[in-house]
């Protein structure tokens, strides 16, 4: 199943991603040093967040203790492959030449897109 969240859950679950699992005062606080966030808006959208199936709660003595079991990479191309489809038609290409447009990709970052482009010419020639 692909799970496309809002951005509010996307910052949830970057938060769990990091540690977990965690309170959702501990969600709250880290939440609430970057942006302007209320801790019954958090509770509310991670109770929906349950409700959906995106987390899971345990109960560790009066504490409810979240964690998730998606993981980063799967809902990060889920994403990707919704914003590639519905913005760029469907061209990765696209997607990319956008990307490194408005970026400034380090030395490093363009050795591992030469690899990466190295990688699919091979899988290109073997296939």
């Amino acid at each position: 199943m692909d799970y496309y969240p809002s951005d509010t859950e996307l910052d949830i679950l970057r938060v769990l991603w990091d540690k977990q699992p965690r309170t959702v005062r501990e969600v709250h606080e880290v939440l609430s040093a970057t942006k302007d966030v209320g801790y019954t808006t958090t509770l509310k959208q991670m109770q929906r967040m349950l409700d959906k199936g995106a987390l899971h709660r345990q109960e560790d003595g009066r504490a409810h203790l979240y964690s998730t079991s998606l993981k980063a990479p799967k809902v990060q191309r889920s994403l990707l492959s919704r914003l590639t489809e519905k913005a760029f038609g469907g061209s990765a290409m696209d997607l990319v030449i956008q990307a490194l447009g408005h970026g400034d990709p380090t030395a490093d970052e363009l050795d591992q897109l030469e690899q990466l482009i190295a990688e699919k010419k091979k899988q290109q020639k073997d296939g």
